[in-house]
This record gives structure tokens, sequence and C-alpha cells, in this order.
């Protein structure tokens, strides 16, 4: 049971790779790789800090539901995402976050 969890971590990080990889100039939900490099160090614990401008203007014409689809993936926490802190990230810049999300 362990092994089979391990398996898929690993299946999903070699994935989030990949994507990232792939679409280092493509959007993914409508936010480049510049937008989630701006947005990184406020959704990495220990400590964030409050996201900056360059942030909050990536996150304002982001697709915030497709987000949400991304919530509860492995993939985030794999990549050094903390989901509770990305879900406070649209509050934080004056946003309105996705309802049901």
């Amino acid at each position: 049971m362990e092994f089979m969890l391990f398996m898929r971590r690993v299946a999903a990080v070699v994935l989030m790779l990949l994507l990232l990889e792939t679409s280092s100039s493509q959007a993914i939900c409508n936010m480049s790789q510049h937008g989630f490099d701006m947005c990184r160090p406020s959704v990495t614990p220990p400590n964030p800090p409050r996201p900056s401008a360059e942030c909050c203007k990536a996150l304002a014409v982001a697709d915030l539901q497709c987000f949400c689809s991304y919530k509860s993936s492995p993939l985030l926490p794999a990549l050094g995402i903390d989901p509770a802190l990305a879900m406070k990230l649209p509050p934080k810049c004056g946003l309105k976050a996705p309802e049901n999300c």
C-alpha cells in the first residue's frame, strides 16, 4: 500500500515536471510561468511574504476556478506549494475567490 502511494507521488511529480518543462512559454489556468514564479514565495511555507504586485497582477488574469481543481492534488505539495496558502492568495490580492472552491 505504501509503495503504491509512493509510486503515485513519483508519477505526479514527474508529470508536473514534464508539464512545467513543456509549458515554460504556455499558461496554466491562464497564468504564465513568470506569474507562477512571482507568486511562489507567497505560497511556500514556512514564512510566506505578502504577494507582490506582480503576483497579484498575474493572479488577476488567471482562471481561479481552474486552480480550484488543483486544490487537493498531490502536485502542489510536491512542488513546495502549500494548498492552504494558495487558497488564501486571492483575497490577499484584493480578488474574490471562486465560490465552492
